[in-house]
């Protein structure tokens, strides 16, 4: 509160009079929001002028410099985000995209190969849907509802159904395919199995996710794209963490990727959330023998709450 008052007393020879001083103030829902400097306020006595000026700045609030182009709210949420995942056990990329902007934010950690696990599992459904659409295969009704269970609980032996059977003579079809939706970096990892490449053994970057999740929303054809979105919004139990963990205010979806693999455990998450999927969110943590599937689904989970919790 700013107060300036002026106060003054006159003796007169043929009586006393005391003249009180009146206080004037602004209160402070009157302020803006961010700053305020005071008018000069004036008062005068029967005998003199005399001019006080008080001028105040109020706090700015503070607007960390993460993701300079996301709103104040949204760059200290990123704030709170970068410094968390340095208390977690292993490294955690991420990577945010405001698809109404355009902006993105990207950790230090975005660009790093990780074990995808089943996050893959929707870059192959991506695939399968633009192939039979082209007339390059024909999906059958089991086919079609291999990939329902492999996008809805992650099931493995659906994507080991459709792999087979559709990864071409070279076993190079949806290799060949990915980045083609933007996955420039993704690498099929040799020694692991006796088919290469194999869905199961490859290793992407959360900047690979972040393309795969904007191509599903931006490129892919209409029902392609609804189908999926749709999916993705109805996961089973198994898959309820990671972006999911924005809450269902935020009306999320996403595809989930976890297992054990050499180096130790993996737990990766990406997808979309806001009115009409405006946020996309890609998180994958490498747990580096530091931890395993709990402390991996706390990590990615607890990133998409400090983000999107209340916000919607």
């Amino acid at each position: 509160m700013i107060r300036t008052a002026l106060r003054g007393c006159a003796l007169l020879l043929a009586a006393l009079v005391i003249a009180g001083c009146g206080e004037a103030g602004v209160p402070e829902s009157a302020l803006p929001p961010i700053t305020a400097s005071m008018q000069d306020m004036k008062s005068t006595s029967p005998s003199a002028t005399t001019t006080t000026t008080t001028t105040t700045t109020a706090a700015t609030p503070t607007c960390p410099a993460p993701g300079t182009d996301f709103d104040c709210d949204l760059r200290q949420r990123i704030q709170k985000a970068q410094q968390y995942v340095t208390t977690r056990p292993g490294t955690t990329g991420i990577v945010l995209r405001d698809r109404q902007t355009g902006q993105v934010w990207r950790n230090d950690k975005a660009g790093d190969l990780v074990w995808t696990a089943s996050t893959i599992k929707l870059a192959m459904t991506v695939n399968l849907f633009l192939r039979d659409k082209a007339g390059q295969i024909t999906l059958t009704t089991d086919d079609r509802n291999l990939i329902q269970r492999m996008l809805n609980s992650s099931d493995d032996k659906a994507a080991d159904s459709l792999w087979f059977k559709y990864a071409g003579a070279d076993h190079m079809a949806f290799n060949n395919a990915f980045p083609d939706y933007g996955m420039k970096t993704i690498q099929p990892q040799k020694g692991f199995s006796n088919f290469y490449p194999y869905w199961g053994f490859q290793k992407c970057a959360p900047d690979d996710l972040d393309a795969l999740i904007n191509y599903v929303l931006t490129k892919a054809p209409a029902d392609t794209r609804d189908y999926i979105v749709n999916q993705l919004r109805a996961v089973a139990p198994n898959q309820q963490w990671g972006v999911w963990a924005a809450g269902p205010a935020a009306q999320p979806g996403n595809k989930d990727g976890w297992s054990e693999e050499q180096g130790g455990w993996v737990m990766n998450s990406v997808g979309f959330v806001g009115p009409g999927a405006r946020y996309t969110l890609a998180i994958m943590n490498s747990l580096n023998g530091q931890g395993g599937y709990d402390q991996g689904q706390e990590t990615d989970s607890q990133v998409a709450k400090i983000l999107f919790g209340g916000r919607f």
